[in-house]
């Protein structure tokens, strides 16, 4: 397992753990991996200071108190009955249909799904991604988009 510290487009310091550095890259060109704090899925690694054992480290000097750490971000978790699990099946059988099916157009979605919504390109199934704030404003026109389901074992 692997920490890293990371940090999002809105400016949020944030650390999370990974099998290795191939499931980080892997998570991160998929979008999966999100702000605990504002949902931004623009992350990307912070610098990081490797951890040394020394029985002594000298203190550094002239140094103001370290801020106390903010408390550690939980995430939902549940135990799921059958039922649950034939419905998480069917998510993750929808998302596999959407992204096998439709184009992707990445952060272009916003302005794609205008094109489409307001007759400028001819009608298809798209996919990408949008901010909150972007999709908030879609809402707004009356666009009809829906999120993507990411399912918990995506981001293990």
């Amino acid at each position: 397992m692997i920490r890293y510290a990371l940090h999002c487009q809105e400016g949020h310091d944030f650390e999370s753990w990974f099998q290795n550095s191939a499931a980080y890259d892997k998570q991160a060109k998929r979008a999966l991996i999100a702000c605990p704090i504002c949902g931004s899925t623009e992350v990307e690694k912070a610098i990081m200071a490797p951890r040394l054992n020394r029985a002594e480290a000298p203190e550094p000097p002239n140094l103001p108190p370290a801020a106390p750490a903010p408390p550690p971000v939980k995430t939902p978790v549940a135990m799921m009955s059958p039922p649950e699990r034939e419905l998480r099946k069917k998510l993750k059988e929808l998302r596999d249909h959407i992204t096998k099916n439709a184009d992707y157009v990445g952060p272009r979605f916003p302005e794609q799904a205008r094109k489409i919504h307001y007759g400028e390109i001819e009608h298809r199934s798209i996919y990408g991604e949008a901010s909150p704030d972007e999709a908030e404003e879609l809402h707004e026109e009356g666009i009809e988009f829906h999120p993507l389901p990411i399912l918990p074992d995506e981001f293990n």
